[in-house]
């Protein structure tokens, strides 16, 4: 039971505070179906992710290169956008911009739970370590991590949703996408550069979500724009 809770509170936790945060908080039941629509893009990430690896490893790419930036960051980040484009776009109770950020780091991190289950229970062997140890080791990487994709990603989509169209739906999916192949490339070959980028991928990140909090104080409806 201990394990189990290692791997999924990380994830929990941080949804919650980013839910807790928001001034106008979203309905539990719109939390908890992006939180599953994140889980249930794994299914298709998994097979994806196979089958490109599988095409690249006849090439002469680099391992590294393969697992990062050929794979799984557009992979994942592609699939974690769609459902911020076909499924929450469409919900009446997204009407703010600091939504984007609580529903791209919900979907995120939805998809980070069910993997975060498949590292910890069925890959600890294949990286030396007990499953318990590999737990706590991602509860300060990888989720973390797959969180900050999702502010990225929301705080751009966002700007796609309520500013302006232009380029920002490319830059909802670019800049997760390079943070998160950056992150997988670092973290086989130098992983404490990973941490670094991390935190410092948060720091920014926390600084984007204080500004969009700022401009609800002002606001006596949630659907006010106040930008």
């Amino acid at each position: 039971m201990s394990l189990l809770l290692v791997t999924i509170l990380p994830s929990i936790l941080i949804v919650l505070f980013f839910v807790k945060s928001d001034k106008f908080k979203e309905p539990n039941k719109e939390i908890i179906k992006v939180f599953f629509l994140g889980i249930l893009i794994t299914i298709p990430a998994y097979f994806l992710n196979t089958y490109l690896s599988e095409i690249w490893y006849t090439t002469n790419a680099s391992e590294g290169l393969i697992s990062s930036f050929l794979t799984a960051a557009p992979v994942e980040e592609g699939l974690k956008l769609s459902v911020l484009y076909f499924f929450v776009y469409k919900m009446k109770d997204f009407n703010e911009p600091i939504d984007g950020i609580v529903y791209g780091v919900t979907v995120s991190l939805g998809f980070a739970t069910l993997e975060n289950i498949y590292y910890v229970y069925l890959l600890a062997d294949y990286f030396e370590t007990t499953s318990m140890a590999l737990a706590i080791l991602r509860s300060f990487s990888a989720i973390p991590a797959h969180a900050i994709f999702g502010v990225f990603m929301g705080y751009f989509f966002m700007k796609y949703a309520f500013i302006k169209k232009g380029d920002n739906l490319i830059f909802a999916f670019v800049i997760p996408f390079v943070l998160h192949g950056c992150y997988n490339l670092f973290a086989s070959s130098n992983f404490i550069i990973s941490l670094i980028l991390i935190l410092i991928a948060w720091i920014v990140a926390l600084r984007m979500f204080s500004r969009l909090k700022k401009t609800q104080k002002t606001k006596r409806r949630e659907y006010e724009k106040k930008l």
